[in-house]
């Protein structure tokens, strides 16, 4: 329970409010940039939630014990800095000199720069959803009494992430999950889609399993009651706080056109002297209630063993290496309600109490991952390759978080055969390669997956598998090591004319192209560039001088942005003649078998063999 209200609190809260109000208008001001009013709207919610409920140890941003605020409306940027100033971490000076300015850390949107926010936020719709995977790592991992505190702004409700991360709130019981919603009824150009009808609201949330306290968000008595009774609730909680945007300043108070506009210089120094001036009162938090750890031995990781020559799908060898890794207490895993697919159902038979399943919310997917990360996790979450591009905006955002997240995309090309199109990832390995900081893996036998899952637990940000859907010949030792950043060279000869790259299905189409050139006398390279990003510059560079520059790289993906562009800019800068084919799934497939969609893309044995004669008649 929060310790009992009393009444000489309601003064001080009312201060702290003024002095949040203030400093919002201060250093958005200076910086000439900003969003003061939505500032100033919830600056009475987290004055109270700052003095009363939020259990943090400001000296100790990494105590197990402390709770989670989450800012999904990351616009109001302005208020938790000035939060920060209260709880005594930031100084004045830092506030109105560095907020938004060029090499400070309090960006225009919060990210973990700051140690005090756990993800990057400012793509409306996202906290609550990272507060879901923050809230079943305390509730289901962890064990810990910690609360998760989100401030959402009602424009973000109409997202669909939202009622996604509301539903798995509910599904899990996630109690430890309190939404403030600050209903403040104009978004950027306007009124938002349902303004002050709280009803609307109320029936909304409550229709996913979560309670819903409707109250006046600038009164301080019923923000402290709404928090009491959230932070003791048993199923998540939604504060739906009826709102003034710009409260505080009269002049601006519920008028359209002020979104993200920084109050003029008089204004500011007019609304600032009515609101008291600057202060610096200074908050005491809550107590961080001691709870010790349990700490949990890894146990041994037996890894699955393949005999080189049997076939077996990459996506079912995904599902064996993470049940092994599933030995670490700290792996867990995700999937999107396909997981008897992607091969995660592996790692949920084995280790049932670290797999969630997220259904089909692609979004809700992607961020509990990154909620889970947050909280040390190591977490892999698994789909259909073609439908992480639902979450793309969410991989953006984890990109900028710098999460530590683990993807397997499935099913991924035209390989995938009599489904069609919509099921066929093809644009994958160019939106993933485009993620800040990722790695991006494709490999093409059960022993290539079975390490790079390995190497992508230990390896740092967000990495990116992608399998496939048919069983291949195993073509690795069980025991070949497969670095990230490497490759495998599968034929050489000092003879070597022309070279084939190629990465998952496309290598072993590179191999029945080269025992087909061989035939006829030419000797031809095969590499398996089993990492796409970042990709092995030097054996690709040696390819080109040891064959006169002569490659054909293949591909089971569009033309823009995969494999053919992953070597290409390894090679920017070398200055060494190429002549390249590039051969990739230039045309809209439909359905088939794979051997047909493969030899329709142009991407088969055979068209490989057509290309690199071409090549050694330029």
């Amino acid at each position: 329970m929060t310790a009992t209200r009393t009444h000489e609190d309601m003064p001080w809260m009312r201060e702290l409010a003024g002095q949040l109000r203030v400093d919002s208008i201060r250093c958005s001001t200076a910086a000439g940039s900003g969003h003061p009013t939505s500032s100033l709207s919830a600056a009475d919610l987290m004055a109270v939630l700052l003095t009363r409920h939020l259990r943090y140890d400001w000296s100790q941003p990494e105590h197990p014990g402390n709770d989670h605020l989450i800012f999904s409306k990351g616009h109001a940027s302005p208020l938790l800095y000035a939060m920060f100033k209260a709880a005594g971490v930031l100084s004045d000076h830092e506030l109105v000199n560095g907020f938004r300015r060029f090499g400070s850390r309090l960006q225009g949107h919060p990210t973990p720069v700051l140690p005090w926010v756990d993800v990057a936020t400012g793509s409306l719709g996202q906290g609550l959803p990272y507060g879901v995977g923050i809230a079943l790592a305390g509730a289901k991992l962890d064990h810990l009494p910690y609360h998760v505190w989100v401030l959402c702004g009602d424009s973000e409700m109409a997202e669909g992430s939202i009622w996604e991360a509301l539903d798995k709130a509910g599904f899990y019981g996630l109690g430890n999950l309190t939404a403030i919603v600050d209903v403040n009824r104009l978004g950027q150009r306007g009124p938002t889609e349902w303004e002050w009808q709280m009803e609307v609201y109320r029936r909304r949330v409550e229709a996913f399993g979560c309670r819903a306290l409707v109250i006046d968000g600038h009164d301080l008595d019923q923000i402290d009651q709404a928090f009491v009774t959230a932070r003791d609730a048993d199923v998540p909680t939604v504060v739906l706080a009826h709102t003034v945007k710009g409260k505080g300043v009269p002049e601006i108070e519920d008028r359209n056109g002020w979104h993200g506009r920084p109050l003029p210089a008089d204004l500011a120094e007019r609304s600032v002297a009515a609101l008291g001036g600057p202060r610096a009162l200074r908050v005491t938090p809550p107590p961080v209630p001691a709870h010790p750890t349990a700490v949990q031995e890894a146990t041994p990781i037996s890894w699955p063993r393949y005999e080189q020559g049997s076939r077996v799908a990459t996506r079912m060898a995904y599902g064996d290496a993470l049940a092994a890794l599933g030995a670490r207490p700290e792996v867990v895993a995700l999937d999107a309600e396909v997981s008897n697919s992607t091969g995660a159902a592996r790692f949920a038979q084995a280790h049932p109490e670290k797999f969630f399943e997220m259904f089909i919310a692609e979004q809700q997917l992607i961020a509990a991952a990154v909620g889970l990360a947050a909280r040390g996790y190591v977490a892999f979450a698994s789909t259909f390759a073609a439908f992480l591009s639902r979450a793309y905006d969410f991989l953006r955002m984890a990109g900028i978080s710098r999460a530590n997240i683990k993807l397997c995309g499935s099913h991924a090309g035209a390989e995938i055969g009599p489904d069609g199109p919509s099921q066929m990832a093809l644009e994958d390995l160019a939106a993933l390669q485009a993620v800040h900081g990722s790695t991006v893996l494709y490999p093409a036998d059960a022993v290539a997956t079975t390490h790079l899952v390995a190497a992508m637990a230990d390896s740092p940000g967000l990495c990116y598998l992608r399998t496939t859907r048919g069983a291949y010949p195993v073509l690795y030792n069980t025991d070949e090591p497969f670095p990230i950043g490497g490759s495998k060279t599968l034929r050489t000869s000092d003879a070597d004319t022309v070279a084939l790259l190629g990465a998952g299905v496309t290598v072993h189409e590179c191999l029945a192209a080269a025992e087909t050139l061989a035939a006829d006398g030419i000797t031809a390279r095969v590499i398996d560039l089993y990492s796409v990003k970042p990709p092995d510059a030097d054996t690709i560079g040696r390819a080109v001088r040891d064959t006169g520059g002569r490659l054909v790289v293949v591909e089971d993906h569009y033309p823009q942005g995969g494999l053919g562009a992953a070597v290409l800019a390894s090679l920017a800068d070398t200055g060494l003649p190429l002549h390249l084919a590039h051969l990739a799934v230039a045309d809209l497939p439909g359905s088939g078998t794979p051997a047909e969609l493969l030899d329709a893309a142009g991407i088969s044995a055979p068209h490989i063999v057509t290309a690199a004669r071409r090549l050694l008649t330029t």
